[in-house]
C-alpha cells in the first residue's frame, strides 16, 4: 500500500473512533431524556384514544352537565381562572386584559348562579343538606 492509502485508512479508523466516542456520550446525556419521551408518548396515546371516543365522552360531558350544572359551572369556573393565570404568567397578550376580565368574569357567573338558584328554586326536589364532616 502506498502512503496515501494508509494515511486514508488511519484518518478513517480515527473518525470511527471518534463517532463512536460521541454516540457514547450522547447516548449518556439523552438517558435522562427516556423518562419524558415515555410521558410524550403516553400523552399521546390517551389523545388518540379520547379522539377515536369523542361521541362517548361528548354524551358523558352532557349528561354530567344536565345532572350537576354547579359542579359543572364551579370546574368550568375554575379552569377558566387557571387558564387566566397561565396566560398571565407567561406575559401573553391576555395579560393586559386580565384586570378588566376579572370583574366581568365574577359578574357572569353571579348571573349564572343566580339563575341556577332560581331553577332550583322552582322545582319540586326539596334542597339537598351538605355534609359537614
Amino acid at each position: 500500500m502506498d502512503a496515501r492509502q494508509i494515511d486514508l485508512a488511519l484518518r478513517k479508523q480515527r473518525l470511527q473512533l471518534r463517532a463512536e466516542a460521541e454516540r457514547a456520550d450522547m447516548t449518556r446525556r439523552l438517558a435522562g431524556i427516556d423518562g419524558a419521551l415515555d410521558r410524550v408518548d403516553a400523552l399521546r396515546e390517551q389523545a388518540a384514544w379520547a379522539r377515536e371516543r369523542i361521541p362517548v365522552l361528548s354524551v358523558v360531558l352532557i349528561a354530567v352537565l344536565v345532572a350537576r350544572p354547579r359542579l359543572t359551572l364551579r370546574l368550568a369556573k375554575r379552569a377558566w381562572v387557571g387558564w387566566l393565570l397561565v396566560r398571565q404568567l407567561r406575559g401573553g397578550k391576555l395579560s393586559a386584559l386580565l384586570p378588566t376580565a376579572v370583574p366581568l368574569l365574577r359578574g357572569l357567573l353571579a348571573l349564572i348562579r343566580r339563575r341556577l338558584d332560581a331553577s332550583a328554586g322552582s322545582g319540586s326536589a326539596a334542597p339537598r343538606r351538605r355534609r359537614t364532616g
